[in-house]
């Protein structure tokens, strides 16, 4: 069930977000789009709620519940950004606005890849705050083993991110000679 309903929960975000954009740009109606954009983080309460119900009803914990912590993480740590990027590049396609990249070069490119690998230790923390919790409230530490691996992975993750995030400072990617005269290093910082 848990799996089932993770799978409906990413369709509906999608497409929460798709009619979002489509009101806001296509149709002109910038205020339910904004509404639609906004239920999205409801779909996260539901699955966090059914998640506890079925633990609640005497499930045994496995991966399922596990990936749904992580999957609730993913979407604080990362949902907000997700959004806005996908918003830029409608508004670019939809209403002409120009289009903001992240910068590609130099200290800049640091810094944004470090606020993007903020995003994953964000996930990892409240990934690991639900687990956690998950944890007391079946309060068998015999049958709670999978949720236990679940906060090393969402750990695993945000350090190999981080540290991929420090390689942007140790070795900071310079501008290519062919585009220094054109500008390529002065991108506007994005998202």
């Amino acid at each position: 069930m848990i799996v089932a309903l993770i799978i409906a929960c990413e369709i509906g975000f999608w497409v929460l977000l798709a009619a979002g954009l489509g009101f806001r740009y296509l149709l002109r109606m910038p205020r339910t789009g904004l509404a639609l954009l906004l239920c999205e983080p409801v779909l996260e309460v539901v699955l966090l709620v059914a998640t506890a119900w079925d633990l609640r009803n005497g499930a045994e914990p496995d991966w399922a519940h596990g990936l749904a912590a992580l999957y609730i993480g993913y979407t604080v740590g990362h949902g907000h950004r997700t959004v806005q990027w996908l918003d830029g590049h409608a508004a670019h396609r939809l209403d002409g606005r120009p289009l903001v990249r992240p910068p590609r070069y130099g200290l800049a490119r640091a810094r944004h890849e470090t606020k993007v690998w903020l995003g994953t230790l964000t996930a990892a923390v409240v990934a690991t705050a639900l687990l956690q919790l998950a944890i007391w409230y079946v309060g068998d530490p015999s049958r709670v083993t999978s949720l236990e691996s679940w906060r090393t992975t969402a750990w695993k993750a945000a350090g190999i991110h981080g540290l991929i995030a420090l390689t942007y400072w140790l070795s900071p990617k310079k501008v290519p000679a062919d585009d220094a005269g054109r500008g390529a290093g002065r991108e506007r910082v994005g998202r």
